[in-house]
């Protein structure tokens, strides 16, 4: 059995899922794109072949066996993009919660049901159907438990808004012990540098007592002065909008001292070698152009 444990981004892994890149099947239609910078890539004809998707999943797979991380994997489902494998879940404490995801990414839950099937049934955890949640939005941090949401009347016209307020109420259920902080995200569906897909894809904690943050993916700006006065501001690293659309915040720690990054990042990887991480680079630029990074294609099952 696995006895999960995750109280926060940060602490030491020691098991996570990742994603998969092969039998991805054809590209995506232009109708059939769920998020802004992969319609951009089909438009510009700059779309992800799987061949190097493979290969940068697998530079992430080094890495984590590098530092003795059990890596566990989804069953292939053949024509499937099984890549961005925080969306289908996430644990908090010894709770593993299933998303609801978007209907058409369904199949991702049954290719992890190995998994899940490790875990003591009660600690497996759905929410009802209305409420809407996926694992980017979704960062345990101590006593508080962070969330990525959309509270505008419009949710249902947004294919980018992934998480509603439904889902925050079902969390306080849940957790009644913590703190459920909530953050209004910016969401566009054609514009990829004006929408915050997820809460990742604007905010990350790192390293001890750091942040990672991005000011306009927050729809209120007290919501982000909250941030950067609980972190400190001498300890969160401002990312640009540029930055932002090439995911820099979406990062993934292995320990408070280690994290894996993007090797373009080279604004961000020199500060957090100044912060005294080590910066484990690999390539993910080909990934990335999905709106999703090295964050989004893990799912973390037990830290330290």
């Amino acid at each position: 059995m696995l006895s999960l444990k995750i109280t926060n981004e940060t602490n030491k892994l020691k098991a996570v899922v990742l994603g998969l890149a092969k039998n991805i099947g054809n590209k995506p239609t232009i109708e059939d794109t769920y998020d802004p910078k992969s319609l951009e890539h089909l438009k510009a004809g700059t779309y992800p072949e799987e061949q190097d998707m493979v290969k940068e999943i697998k530079a992430v797979e080094e890495v984590l066996k590098k530092y003795d991380v059990e890596v566990y994997r989804p069953k292939v489902i053949e024509n499937y993009n099984q890549i961005f494998a925080r969306d289908i879940g996430f644990v908090i404490e010894d709770k593993f919660v299933i998303a609801n995801i978007l209907p058409d990414r369904e199949r991702e839950i049954e290719a992890i049901q190995h998994i899940i099937d490790l875990i003591p049934k009660e600690n497996v955890v759905r929410f009802p159907e209305e409420a809407h949640v996926e694992g980017g939005d979704v960062m345990p941090h101590g006593d508080y438990i962070f969330i990525g949401t959309y509270r505008g009347e419009d949710y249902p016209d947004f294919i980018t808004a992934r998480t509603n307020t439904k889902a925050v109420s079902a969390l306080e259920e849940l957790f009644p012990g913590k703190t459920v902080k909530s953050f209004n995200l910016r969401k566009s569906n054609t514009d990829a540098k004006n929408n915050a897909l997820h809460l990742d894809c604007c905010f990350q904690p790192v390293g001890k007592n750091k942040a990672i943050i991005h000011k306009n993916g927050f729809l209120e700006e007290e919501e982000y002065e909250w941030l950067v006065n609980y972190f400190g501001k001498e300890n969160v690293f401002e990312i640009t909008a540029e930055e932002m659309y090439h995911m820099n915040s979406n990062i993934f720690s292995i320990s408070p001292e280690v994290v894996i990054s993007e090797k373009n990042f080279t604004r961000l990887n020199t500060w957090l070698r100044e912060q005294g991480i080590t910066v484990e680079e690999v390539p993910y630029a080909e990934i990335a152009k999905q709106e999703g990074l090295l964050r989004c294609s893990t799912l973390p099952l037990i830290r330290e």
